[in-house]
C-alpha cells in the first residue's frame, strides 16, 4: 500500500509540474492561477496547497529537476579525463536543453530564477548555490590537476562562467543566436577566451631575440 501511495504522490506531482509547463508557457506565469493549475492537472486546488505553498515553487521544482538532470549528464556523458572547457561546455549545454524544451516556460523559468519572489528567495538562493557548486567542483578538480591557478576565489569564478551562460541564454531568446548550434559555439568560445585571459600572450625572451637576429 505505501509503494501505491507513493507512486500517486509521483503521479500528482508530476500532473501539476505537466500542467505548470503548458499554461506558464502559453499563459505566462503571472497571469496563470493555482486554480487554473489544478484544472489543468486534474486535481483539486487545495492538493496543489499540499504539494506547493505557491506558483514559485513549483518553478523552484523544476529547478530541482534540472539539477538532477545535470548530474545525470555529467555521470553517463563525461570524460573525467576531458579538458575543463569542454567539461564546463557540457553542464552549460545540458542545462540549456533541458530549459528550453518549452521555450516559454523556459523563459519564465530564467526570469523568476533572475529575479526571485521575496516569498522563496532563500530557496532561490539555496539552489543558485548548488549551481554554482558544480562549477566549483570542476574549477577545483581542474586546480589539483594543476592546469588552473590556484590564487583565484573559486567561487567567484563558477559564478562569471555562470553570468556567461546566462547571457548566452538571454542572446537565445532574443534571437541573436538562432540556433542550438550558435549557443554551443558562443559558449565555447566564451569559455576558451575566460580560461585564457584576454590580455596579449607574452613572448618568450628567446623568441624576440630571434626575431631581432632574422631581421
Amino acid at each position: 500500500m505505501a509503494g501505491l501511495r507513493e507512486q500517486k504522490k509521483k503521479a500528482t506531482r508530476a500532473a501539476i509540474l505537466n500542467a505548470a509547463i503548458n499554461l506558464f508557457g502559453e499563459r505566462g506565469y503571472e497571469r496563470t492561477s493555482v486554480s487554473a493549475l489544478a484544472k489543468a492537472a486534474g486535481i483539486g486546488k487545495g492538493t496543489i496547497y499540499s504539494y506547493f505553498s505557491s506558483k514559485n515553487e513549483i518553478l523552484l521544482a523544476f529547478c530541482e529537476e534540472e539539477l538532477a538532470f545535470i548530474n545525470s549528464e555529467i555521470k553517463s556523458k563525461l570524460d573525467p579525463d576531458a579538458p575543463l572547457a569542454e567539461k564546463m561546455l557540457l553542464v552549460f549545454m545540458s542545462e540549456f536543453r533541458f530549459v528550453t524544451k518549452n521555450k516559454e516556460f523556459g523563459r519564465t523559468l530564467l526570469r523568476e530564477m533572475t529575479f526571485p519572489k521575496e516569498i522563496t528567495i532563500d530557496k532561490s538562493l539555496k539552489i543558485e548555490e548548488r549551481f554554482l557548486n558544480l562549477f566549483v567542483s570542476l574549477l577545483q578538480e581542474a586546480q589539483e590537476k594543476g592546469v588552473l591557478r590556484t590564487d583565484i576565489e573559486l567561487i567567484i569564478a563558477g559564478g562569471h562562467f555562470y553570468s556567461l551562460y546566462l547571457m548566452t541564454l538571454s542572446a537565445w531568446y532574443s534571437g541573436r543566436l538562432l540556433s542550438e548550434e550558435d549557443v554551443q559555439e558562443t559558449l565555447k568560445l566564451l569559455i576558451d577566451q575566460a580560461l585564457t585571459g584576454l590580455l596579449p600572450r607574452k613572448i618568450p625572451a628567446s623568441s624576440t631575440t630571434d626575431q631581432r637576429n632574422n631581421s
